[in-house]
């Protein structure tokens, strides 16, 4: 689910003017508050991940694999103003993209809470935006090493493929920042190197057969998010757990809820109805009244902290690396 844990983040501004690239101006987001935290925070993979950084000024950084090549993003947020800078041969491509990587294509107030837990939160999270990125391989790479596995693992996998056969941010990127693989690279990945790497061979497969096709795939960032999936789910190995978690991202999807994940029906089910046994058909029957939105409602019990308690113990992290 994107957006599963809440960032750490600072008190998001009320006001705004303009947001820069450099010294040109680009469309502003939806009058009102924003939250970089919270915006951006699902397409951090980890505490540790190499394509995505939060100074201590607060600003937030990111590297990513553009149509035009690698780039590097700086946004901040400074006395209510959005402020952005480039590096790269993907600078102008991450620009002129910013306004809807900050939400400016999101419309919150389409959402109408039905739920107090949910109303309170939406009032305490005025800044959240949904993002999207316009990149699809990007996030589904990732999404894909994050199957069957736990995040610790995957966070863990992620780190060191792209410091591996990525490249390093370009500009003044702090250190440590990488831009992930080109697709052509994903595709020639020994296997001994995936093994290495703690991927096991079904997920290796399915990232290198949606790396071969990667042009069509991301061509799915421009479709509706039905259809965006639906090729998507074209790729064996990718099931409507995958593609919602990568549209959620790259197609900044308010109704694209996930199914088929191991917890969030649980906590959905304990946050609304108070039964940690749901399930996902329960899941989507409670999250019914908010269609075209479910999406959105999810991230916010998530960002409500209303979790069952723990009744066994976590699961154990694998690792094929050493067998």
């Amino acid at each position: 689910m994107a957006g599963r844990f809440p960032p750490r983040t600072s008190t998001p501004p009320t006001t705004r003017t303009t947001v820069r690239g450099g010294h040109t101006p680009v469309p502003t987001p939806p009058d009102a508050p924003i939250d970089l935290g919270l915006t951006l925070g699902p397409l951090r993979r980890g505490p540790a991940d190499p394509t995505f950084r939060v100074t201590p000024d607060g600003s937030v950084w990111r590297a990513s694999r553009t149509p035009d090549g690698p780039g590097t993003l700086r946004v901040a947020v400074r006395d209510g103003e959005v402020a952005a800078e480039a590096w790269g041969a993907g600078a102008s491509w991450l620009l002129d993209r910013l306004p809807a990587l900050l939400g400016a294509e999101d419309d919150p107030t389409a959402f109408v809470p039905r739920h107090k837990l949910i109303l309170a939160t939406h009032r305490r999270r005025p800044g959240l935006r949904l993002t999207r990125t316009g990149l699809v391989l990007e996030s589904l790479i990732p999404t894909v090493l994050e199957q069957k596995v736990t995040a610790t693992e995957a966070y863990a996998t992620w780190r060191l493929l792209v410091r591996k056969y990525g490249e390093p941010a370009p500009g003044p990127a702090p250190d440590g920042m990488y831009a992930m693989p080109d697709a052509r690279t994903w595709t020639q990945i020994p296997s001994w190197e995936w093994h290495r790497a703690n991927v096991d061979g079904k997920r290796s497969a399915t990232i290198v057969r949606a790396a071969r096709v990667a042009a069509r795939l991301e061509e799915a960032a421009h479709m509706d998010p039905p259809a965006a999936r639906e090729r998507l789910e074209l790729i064996p190995g990718i099931g409507p757990w995958t593609s919602a978690e990568t549209i959620q991202r790259s197609n900044g999807a308010p109704d694209e809820v996930t199914t088929g994940d191991l917890h969030l029906p649980g906590i959905i089910g304990w946050a609304l109805a108070g039964d940690r046994t749901t399930d996902d058909e329960a899941m989507l029957a409670l999250l019914a009244p908010y269609a075209g939105q479910r999406h959105r409602a999810a991230r916010l019990v998530l960002l409500s902290g209303r979790v069952p308690p723990r009744r066994a113990p976590r699961m154990t992290p694998g690792d094929i690396a050493h067998l």
